[in-house]
């Protein structure tokens, strides 16, 4: 019963008038006046911020807030993998032969999240890692490896929550909703970051520019809190020895790179 009334309520609320709404409300001036009781509920690290809280005009301002630079340390090592994004590590795991892979408990094909069959099947047998971020964390996505980015697409329209709800009572939100998929091309092998629009805003900005990509590079941002998922190559990653769920920050070690 839980699933369905979720689902129901997702499809109410989930649709282009209630989303052009909220888009309007958190780009407004008006929405300045809740960014105190904002960063006060959701325990938003002040002192990280790059600008002061009195500067941000709009609640999307603080939504997609720079750091400053000395708070964040991006692991240098040539081989190392590191968290793109400020998240909870939700799951992580092996993609299977028919490329199913297990989170939370409900089955996701990763040809459906990529929509590329031949672009798949390099991923049989791969890893895959599910980095969720809250309404708290930071919203700037940061490239986990180094490389070239070889193929950018987007698929999807709506987006349903991506939260532990949303992936255990959702209908396929990983392989679903609105996302923007980036292959790159490491001298490891290949890695498909993909990043997966929230309820509500499918706002998914990508700021980089040309083809080539280093480490801990800042490349897009998310309004609101949303997803990455990362998918290696099969016979390319380690990943570290992590309990999930955890706390991961940007440029944190999360794996290493190695040759087939």
């Amino acid at each position: 019963m839980i699933q369905i009334l979720y689902r129901l309520l997702i499809e109410l609320t989930n649709g282009r008038y209630s989303s052009a709404l909220l888009k309007r409300f958190t780009k407004s001036r008006a929405s300045r006046f809740i960014i105190p009781s904002f960063v006060r509920v959701y325990r938003i690290n002040k002192a990280e911020m790059e600008k002061e809280l009195h500067e941000f005009q709009t609640l999307h301002d603080l939504f997609i807030r720079k750091l400053k630079k000395e708070v964040r340390t991006i692991d240098k090592s040539y081989n190392t993998v590191v968290s793109p994004v400020d998240a909870v590590l939700e799951d992580m795991g092996t993609i299977r032969e028919n490329s199913d892979i297990i989170v939370k408990g409900k089955t996701y094909s990763v040809e459906e999240m990529l929509g590329d069959r031949q672009v798949m099947e390099k991923y049989l047998h791969g890893s895959y890692l599910i980095l969720y971020l809250s309404p708290s964390h930071y919203h700037r996505i940061h490239s986990p490896v180094s490389g070239t980015v070889k193929k950018q697409w987007t698929l999807g329209r709506k987006s349903y929550p991506v939260n532990k709800w949303g992936l255990k009572y959702g209908v396929r939100t990983l392989a679903k909703n609105y996302r923007v998929i980036t292959e790159v091309e490491t001298e490891f092998g290949h890695v498909a970051i993909v990043k997966v629009g929230a309820m509500f805003v499918n706002s998914i900005e990508t700021i980089h520019k040309g083809s080539i990509l280093e480490k801990g590079e800042e490349v897009a941002y998310f309004t609101f809190g949303s997803t990455v998922v990362l998918l290696f190559e099969r016979n390319i990653f380690n990943p570290e020895s992590l309990n999930v769920p955890r706390e991961v920050k940007v440029g944190e070690k999360i794996g290493v790179l190695h040759r087939k």
